[in-house]
């Protein structure tokens, strides 16, 4: 990324983020919640909204849509299976992807998995994600390996199965898993205390998990974010990715719901 190219994270509520990609005076917003939170992070900054990107259409990542769309005329990317949940989605019917030196931001566009867009610095593939809804998808940035993944991972855990079965997020879970140890991940929720606990319930032994639960508990106790995160990390410490069956994973995530 450039020196004008930066990743700002806004706090929404009591644990949701939401993400603002800067490119000089343009941003790029995964996931807005709410208008108020973004509208005024914007105008503070003197930033212009450029697209809205939407991993799924739970309204704490889809609130802000609407009202963001109207006042700065922005399009919004989102999975197709989502199209009639996307609050201000043009009901379109999907557009061959323009080249990347021809990239186009005044339409909304109803994505597939493995498509692939640029904007400015960040340059994304769609990884299709479902298991928490059957419209999730995540949005990696090969080039700056930065991973945005909605609801999917969690840090040491990962989404509920709300529409999807055990089978969907175990393989989506493998497709994150495959990407480089390095990625950066920025999930949409600061879940991480809970996660830990639980993960720590149940791989007590685990010396890197006591290591971070540790170092979590202390950022916690300053209100300092456990988020983003390294793939590498969740790869030592966290029990979904560290299933080795979709019956392993199953009887993880009941355990979890329980706890």
């Amino acid at each position: 990324m450039t020196a004008e190219t930066q990743v700002h994270q806004i706090a929404l509520w009591e644990d949701n983020y939401i993400y603002a990609l800067q490119e000089g005076e343009e941003v790029t917003v995964v996931d807005p919640g709410e208008f108020e939170t973004v509208q005024s992070f914007l105008l503070e900054q003197k930033l212009s909204l450029k697209l809205i990107l939407n991993t799924h259409h739970h309204f704490d990542h889809v609130g802000g849509n609407k009202q963001l769309k109207e006042s700065w005329a922005c399009p919004i990317y989102a999975h197709k299976k989502d199209s009639h949940r996307i609050p201000g989605l043009d009901p379109i019917s999907r557009q061959e992807q323009p080249s990347k030196q021809n990239q186009s931001f005044k339409q909304d566009k109803l994505l597939e998995e493995n498509d692939e867009f640029s904007v400015g610095a960040f340059d994304f593939k769609v990884l299709f994600t479902p298991g928490h809804t059957l419209g999730h998808i995540v949005f990696w940035d090969q080039k700056n390996q930065l991973l945005f993944c909605g609801d999917t991972l969690f840090a040491m855990g990962c989404g509920r199965l709300f529409e999807g079965s055990p089978e969907q997020m175990f393989q989506s879970l493998s497709q994150i898993k495959k990407l480089p140890p390095e990625t950066l991940v920025y999930s949409a929720h600061e879940y991480t205390l809970k996660n830990a606990a639980f993960a720590l319930s149940i791989d007590p032994d685990n010396k890197d998990l006591k290591q971070r639960y540790e170092k979590v508990k202390k950022l916690r106790e300053s209100q300092q974010a456990t988020v983003p995160f390294l793939l590498k990390e969740e790869l030592l410490t966290n029990p979904f990715l560290r299933a080795k069956s979709v019956s392993e994973f199953s009887k993880i995530r009941k355990l979890r719901d329980q706890f």
